[in-house]
């Protein structure tokens, strides 16, 4: 059996989106009856309305208008949406293999902190008449905000469940 993350990055359920919310950035427990407990935070998938309301509720901000913004950047959002690597930190920069303090001085460069803070995703259904990786397969659409302040985007071609 298939969790609606696994679902999601699938491409099986192209009419929700996917929200992580890092520890950090949101502290609310009651998050967790909504969604996956993950590393670093809660990971919600919520049909597409409910899921634009949700974003808007705990960012402040709106969702399709948060995600035009960070198109403009491109970097790196984890393929389990729960994380990713902020583009404006130094290429130099790696984390600590579980050592708590290194990982806090990996992710901070001349005081300024680069932590995911939350994403927003959504799966597009395969267009052969797009081209380039829509004419591959369905794609996931991801947006990050860094706690740094940038926001950027990642896409993949999803990757189907093995049976």
């Amino acid at each position: 059996m298939s969790t609606p993350r696994e679902e999601f990055l699938a491409g099986d359920r192209p009419d929700d989106v996917a929200l992580f919310l890092a520890e950090s950035y949101v502290s609310d427990e009651r998050l967790e009856s909504f969604g996956e407990s993950v590393e670093g935070g809660v990971l919600i998938i919520v049909d597409g309305e409910r899921g634009r309301n949700a974003f808007e509720a705990a960012t402040g901000s709106q969702a399709m208008e948060f995600a035009q913004s960070a198109m403009g950047l491109e970097g790196l959002i984890d393929g389990d949406l729960a994380g990713g690597r902020c583009p404006e930190r130094p290429a130099g920069e790696t984390p600590g293999d579980d050592d708590d303090e290194a990982d806090d001085e990996a992710h901070t460069q001349n005081g300024t902190d680069h932590t995911i803070q939350y994403v927003f995703a959504f799966a597009e259904e395969q267009n052969e008449d797009v081209g380039g990786i829509y004419a591959e397969g369905d794609v996931v659409h991801a947006y990050a905000q860094c706690s740094c302040g940038t926001a950027f985007s990642d896409r993949w071609n999803v990757q189907p469940i093995d049976s």
